[in-house]
């Protein structure tokens, strides 16, 4: 009896190759090579999208500076009358012979290109004096606005320069006669929630604001007012677009 137990026991411990493998033990083996590698993918799949992610989403610069001023309509306009709008802000002036036909023309472009009732203008005059809202409204006509959306306010000078500065938009100071109507060509573009928002440049840098300028290069950086090129304009409709999604 002793011998054949000891004969069991030895013949236990030689499992012949050829026998079949634990199914539960090759499938665990398997599942603890595969979760991780799975997971390996995963991780480098987020991070490929975060990428992408990073280069198309839009930098936010700051909160809309508060405004409270009279449109062509003689309606008072405020930046919370545009919460859930998403909207361009400019500073310009009705007589002014140089930039601003052209930030205009641009203006009605992106307004005919994303016509949507979601979407407005504020075109904040640096000229008061002569820029009333009866003149307000017949050059917005003269011009061809269509959207309800695009207002055209005026108030006073100095409001209006404290403004520009909030903002950080070049306005020329009002007490320099000869520096009063300057004015920069850059637009800001405001979301739906009242933040001011711009994308990346090549170098992964915000941009902050957009010209309303044309340009003699495709590229932007020959400014000139009978260019046949304006990049901006289209970058503004592409990331107008990518907001009101």
């Amino acid at each position: 009896m002793v011998f054949a137990a000891l004969t069991v026991k030895m013949s236990l411990r030689k499992i012949p190759e050829n026998m079949p493998k634990n199914k539960k033990l090759n499938n665990k083996a398997k599942k603890e090579v595969i979760i991780p590698i799975i997971v390996i993918a995963l991780l480098f799949l987020a991070i490929g999208v975060g990428m992408e992610y990073f280069k198309s989403s839009l930098y936010t610069v700051m909160k809309v500076p508060s405004f409270e001023l009279t449109d062509q309509n003689n309606k008072k306009i405020t930046n919370k009358d545009m919460l859930g709008k998403v909207y361009l802000v400019e500073f310009f002036f009705s007589k002014c012979p140089t930039i601003c036909p052209v930030m205009n023309t641009n203006m009605r472009a992106i307004e005919d290109e994303i016509n949507n009732p979601n979407f407005g203008i504020i075109s904040i005059s640096i000229d008061p004096e002569n820029d009333t809202p009866a003149l307000l409204k017949e050059h917005a006509r003269r011009i061809g606005v269509k959207s309800p959306n695009w207002h055209f306010l005026t108030g006073n000078r100095a409001y209006i320069g404290n403004l520009a500065d909030q903002f950080n938009i070049y306005v020329g100071d009002e007490k320099d006669e000869g520096e009063s109507l300057n004015h920069s060509g850059m637009i800001a573009l405001v979301d739906e929630k009242g933040n001011i928002r711009c994308r990346y440049n090549r170098a992964n840098m915000p941009i902050l604001y957009y010209s309303g300028l044309n340009y003699e290069d495709a590229e932007g950086k020959i400014p000139k007012l009978t260019g046949k090129y304006h990049p901006d304009r289209e970058a503004l409709i592409k990331d107008i677009q990518k907001l009101l999604k």
